[in-house]
């Protein structure tokens, strides 16, 4: 079956026009996808060199307009292809990206144009029950409350952009509640934790003086591993101790830098910058703060990688990750007195409610704290 992944992103404003992909979107596992069908539960495969025409104009809206990431789009895109994917199968349809782009022309030109031969088709009618549909395939296949959330969160914001560019009357999903999920408290490590961690590299070298510079950075200032390989060089600003970010939504914040962040900074920089002299090279301000062996920016996956390798050497759990040391540096601070609000920003937050989570997380470890130390704690 010829059905449209999600290798390209095209035009600007949520236009339909086709063009060479500036994204490439990889499978659930972060493995390219180009070349190579996604196997799902139905007997129909999916061509990832193309993509739905509706589809793409919708992820471009969400990269070009709404400041999404390129990985937040392709999950976008991945959830949405599932659901094309169903409703093919649904239907037993052989997509044509030409007859998909074809009824997208049709709708702008007759808001009252109806085609039920093709996935765009079928999508436009908006209608509830082939919704409903397809939120019981995935029940019937035991997925979590949680990616069933995830799914229908993707599937509003689709029928909300529809709707707002009157490519559909009615939006479905208005009749569609989201499961509710059982709250999960953030994990988080100890400071004598964390402290094994940092120490860890050896920034003897160039390469373990960077390593230590992001492990110091990621708990100095609680950024996402997304924003710390975004640094540049001109972002750190070593006389005012603190870094700029550039978060979700393209919105700036400038975080502080603590001591120990900003000693393992300036000795990376100072081996960086002897290493570029040494080979007749100057570091420029929009370099990348932190590079890979080829100059290169370093990428996400890399620091993930590095920072498991680190936890392997000291014996503490593969599975804590940049995230983790995120919500640590959160419940660090909450846990020695600081205030909702400064957290907030420090995080990047745009809503209190998201900074909130780690009250409980503090209050709850007070609690055990108290239940431990008090001799009068506990009956018995």
């Amino acid at each position: 079956m010829a059905f449209g992944g999600f290798c390209s992103l095209s035009g600007k404003g949520g236009g339909f026009a086709s063009s060479p992909g500036r994204y490439r979107f990889c499978d659930r596992n972060g493995s390219s996808t180009s070349g190579r069908p996604y196997s799902g539960d139905h007997s129909r495969f999916i061509d990832m060199s193309d993509t739905l025409p509706l589809v793409q104009a919708f992820l471009d809206y969400l990269v070009d307009e709404r400041h999404f990431s390129p990985y937040t789009a392709r999950c976008y895109g991945l959830d949405l292809r599932q659901y094309g994917e169903f409703l093919a199968d649904e239907h037993g349809m052989e997509v044509s990206l030409e007859a998909e782009q074809a009824v997208l022309v049709a709708r702008k030109a007759d808001p009252g144009f109806t085609d039920d031969k093709t996935v765009s088709g079928v999508m436009l009618e908006a209608d509830v029950d082939r919704i409903r549909g397809f939120l019981g395939w995935m029940a019937d296949r035991d997925y979590s409350a949680a990616t069933t959330a995830r799914k229908i969160a993707t599937l509003r914001s689709f029928h909300k952009w529809m709707e707002k560019r009157s490519l559909i009357e009615r939006n479905p999903m208005l009749a569609i509640r989201t499961p509710k999920q059982a709250k999960r408290l953030p994990k988080a490590v100890s400071v004598e934790q964390i402290e094994q961690l940092l120490a860890a590299p050896d920034d003897s070298t160039l390469l373990g003086a960077r390593d230590r510079a992001i492990l110091e950075t990621l708990y100095s200032t609680g950024i996402r591993v997304s924003e710390v390989v975004g640094i540049d060089r001109a972002d750190l600003d070593d006389a005012g101790e603190s870094i700029l970010i550039r978060g979700k939504g393209r919105r700036e914040r400038v975080v502080p830098l603590g001591t120990h962040a900003l000693a393992a900074l300036r000795r990376y920089v100072a081996m960086h910058d002897a290493e570029l002299a040494a080979a007749e090279l100057k570091a420029e301000g929009e370099m990348p703060l932190f590079v890979n062996k080829h100059g290169g920016r370093l990428s996400s996956r890399s620091v993930r990688r590095k920072v498991t390798k680190y936890l392997e050497e000291v014996g503490l759990d593969p599975e804590i990750s940049p995230h983790t040391i995120r919500h640590s540096f959160a419940t660090h601070l909450l846990d020695n007195g600081a205030d909702l609000r400064s957290v907030q920003e420090l995080l990047g937050h745009q809503s209190l409610s998201s900074t909130q989570v780690y009250t409980h997380l503090s209050n709850r470890r007070m609690r055990d704290a108290y239940d431990k130390a008090h001799p009068r704690a506990e009956a018995g």
